[in-house]
């Protein structure tokens, strides 16, 4: 049992973040009112997206200096269960859009910006079945992650900075967390937390369901 507390820790702040996300007291903020209560699965679940893809981007880099295709396996499944987290904090963000700004897709900047890096990291998939030689496609798949890792950051986080935009946090607009009261940041930080142990619990499971039809096959 003492090998799975960190599932149970994420479970635990999950649920504890979920229930009093929407049933606990918050704050009423302007224009935004009850709708901030999505700052704690939107913005989470980017947090959880951003740890697994830095997980994958490390064990490309380690498959790439060792050759080992265990550590492509694990970066392959990281990348995935980062792909749909991204997927799940872009839909909570066009939900979240369409009240605050009364429209699900504006054309802004950091939402285009998302749009490409996502589809950078989608192109990674498509890369991965072009072929069939394990190693072969296990070092393509490798650079190529590099790639896209190094591409997404600057897109999403820096370059919506050097103009205007209707996101928090881009272009001289400010973020949440000067607003965020003790009681906000009491549920926030867990939701943060928790949905980056449940994505790397996830991830977990589909690399053991991975290495197990690879011994099956092999």
């Amino acid at each position: 049992m003492r090998k799975y507390w960190w599932k149970f820790l994420g479970a635990a702040l999950l649920i504890f973040s979920v229930f009093f996300g929407f049933l606990g007291e918050t704050p009423r903020r302007e224009i935004l009112n009850e709708t901030i209560r999505m700052v704690y699965f939107h913005v989470p679940m980017w947090f959880s997206m951003m740890a697994l893809m830095i997980s994958s981007l490390v064990f490309s880099v380690k498959y790439l200096r060792k050759g080992d295709i265990r550590d492509d396996i694990y970066a392959s499944q990281f990348a995935a269960v980062s792909v749909v987290f991204g997927v799940l904090g872009f839909l909570t963000g066009m939900l979240w859009g369409n009240f605050t700004w009364g429209d699900w897709l504006p054309k802004d900047p950091k939402l285009i910006a998302v749009e490409v890096g996502l589809l950078i990291y989608s192109a990674y998939f498509i890369l991965r079945g072009s072929f069939d030689d394990e190693q072969r496609r296990a070092r393509l798949s490798g650079i190529y992650n590099i790639f896209a890792f190094a591409s997404f950051m600057p897109l999403v986080w820096i370059l919506p900075r050097l103009t205007d935009s209707l996101h928090p946090g881009n272009g001289g607009n400010p973020a949440f967390g000067s607003d965020m009261d003790l009681k906000m940041r009491m549920v926030f930080y867990p939701a943060v937390l928790g949905w980056i142990i449940i994505g790397t619990w996830i991830a977990s499971l589909r690399i053991r369901i991975k290495l197990i039809n690879e011994t099956i096959n092999g």
